[in-house]
């Protein structure tokens, strides 16, 4: 039902009540109640919904402003040495004009909105919003903007979280998460984002509403042929909403009628030269609040990866929960921990049942590496049963975005990663997963390059110890150690 038509039928039945004397109109009461709780949700939550403004202008480098180029996301503030700036008074009005955010005369040519998610000036955000920004400024309610650099960003779930640069906006006011698994179709909802950036000047952000119209929708990217990790939102995870959402609603929140951000609206649906019919959100659930908390410390997001492949037609078909596995990954967490056999049915992941692949590439995908998941098997024989796998790391293509090197630090020169981002290369069609630790990074002039140690090496030992992960290598990391390299005839000694 269109919104207008219901609301036509709200102001019907409240006039027809208002014309019977007999009684307080319930059904008024009612509708003043909730006129009552969304202007509470408006009040309380609208300083922590931002306006975030944009630029890709190459022009930042002209006046030394540009990205930091080893340290991507590290943008900066609009700070330009005076000397860069003796030019025409012609043409230094108009680089403060098209680069400096501060400038009244500034109007914004990419913008999207935020939301407050640590007092300390950190801000969630869609990553397209922010994707290959060359400077970002964030305005809020009640005069608070600043410049902000970019914490980390992950392609695959959408967010980034930005980190404001002036320490005067500070303290801020977060939002408040609630879960969007909760959730069911035909909820009032409440919407607060900066539609075509319209506060860019004021940050005050403006209020759609509407009801929840559905639940697990499945958004259609632009991908490429041989894009083979899709984004989490093309496996079913989003909230569809009939509120009103336009260009520059990315990035803006979604409420229950509690207060509580349930949704980060990511994507619209807009039909050219008709009324938007609504929009998506990226749902707040514990999947997700796991993924912000990465993205909060500025680190990398590692997806879990089991290593199966599925049988041609390997859905059951008919309504029955089940897929068929195809060849498992030797090596991988399907084969050691969970012993997994090839054509064996996938029945359910942590008591979600399974009925088709993308089911579960958005279970087993929306959960971190080093987490267990519990499958739920059919054998060939017609027997049940039930394993613990422990997830391995998903190889994840496109640009991220991390500040911090997190529990995989440079470790004499080198860094290490997870052995089963090897079996994922795009050329390589089988193989093994090695039992050790993959050498991600050596950096120049280093310990490590000065030991001979090459990217994608493998370390299958330390002082002799197995290393089956990043984790175990660090663990024993110390002092002066020896290395065991796959393939290498004798071990590495690796020090200061």
């Amino acid at each position: 039902m269109p919104r207008w038509v219901f609301a036509s039928i709200l102001v019907s039945g409240l006039c027809a009540g208002q014309a019977s004397a007999q009684a307080p109109d319930s059904d008024l009461v009612r509708a003043l109640a909730l006129e009552k709780a969304m202007q509470k949700i408006i009040q309380q939550n609208e300083v922590s919904i931002a306006c975030i403004l944009v630029s890709r202008s190459e022009r930042y480098q002209e006046v030394g402003q540009g990205p930091a180029k080893s340290q991507p996301g590290k943008l900066g503030a609009f700070n330009p040495d005076p000397k860069l700036l003796r030019v025409s008074e012609e043409k230094k009005l108009q680089y403060l004009k098209d680069l400096d955010f501060t400038n009244p005369g500034y109007v914004p040519r990419a913008f999207g909105s935020g939301v407050v998610i640590d007092a300390k000036g950190l801000i969630l955000t869609n990553y397209h919003v922010v994707q290959d920004a060359t400077k970002i400024f964030v305005r809020l309610p009640g005069g608070v903007s600043s410049y902000a650099d970019i914490l980390a960003a992950d392609p695959r779930c959408d967010l980034a979280v930005l980190k404001l640069l002036n320490p005067d906006a500070r303290p801020l006011r977060t939002i408040t998460f609630g879960d969007a698994d909760k959730m069911e179709r035909g909820q009032f909802i409440l919407t607060l984002s900066n539609p075509f950036a319209a506060g860019f000047r004021d940050g005050q952000p403006s209020a759609s509403w509407g009801i929840l119209s559905n639940i697990r929708r499945r958004a259609f990217p632009n991908l490429k042929e041989e894009q083979r990790i899709k984004p989490l939102q093309y496996y079913g995870t989003l909230l569809q909403t009939d509120a009103r959402m336009h260009l520059g609603c990315s990035g803006g929140a979604v409420f229950n009628l509690s207060g509580e951000m349930v949704g980060l609206i990511t994507s619209v649906a807009a039909i050219q030269g008709g009324e938007t019919p609504g929009g998506f959100a990226v749902p707040v659930n514990a999947g997700m609040r796991r993924i912000i908390d990465v993205l909060k410390r500025g680190e990398e997001v590692d997806y879990g990866f089991l290593g199966v492949s599925f049988a041609p037609q390997a859905a059951n078909g008919n309504g029955r929960a089940g897929v068929t596995l195809g060849q498992i990954t030797p090596g991988s967490p399907a084969k050691l921990d969970g012993k997994l056999e090839d054509h064996d049915i996938l029945l359910a992941v942590n008591g979600q049942p399974i009925h088709e692949i993308d089911d579960v590439f958005a279970t087993v995908g929306g959960h971190l590496t080093g987490t267990k998941v519990r499958l739920q098997i059919r054998g060939r024989s017609g027997v049940e049963r039930v394993v613990d796998v422990t997830l391995a790391k998903l190889a994840v293509p496109g640009k991220k975005i991390a500040s911090s090197t997190g529990s995989r630090p440079y470790f004499r020169g080198l860094r290490v990663d997870h052995a089963s981002l090897i079996v994922q290369e795009p050329l390589r069609q089988s193989g093994t997963i090695p039992a050790g630790v993959l050498i991600s990074d050596v950096q120049p002039g280093s310990p490590a390059e000065r030991a001979n140690l090459k990217t994608g090496d493998i370390i299958t030992h330390v002082n002799q110890l197995p290393v089956p992960t990043p984790a175990a290598f660090y663990a024993v990391a110390r002092g002066v150690i020896e290395l065991t390299i796959q393939g290498a005839p004798n071990r590495v000694p690796l020090k200061e």
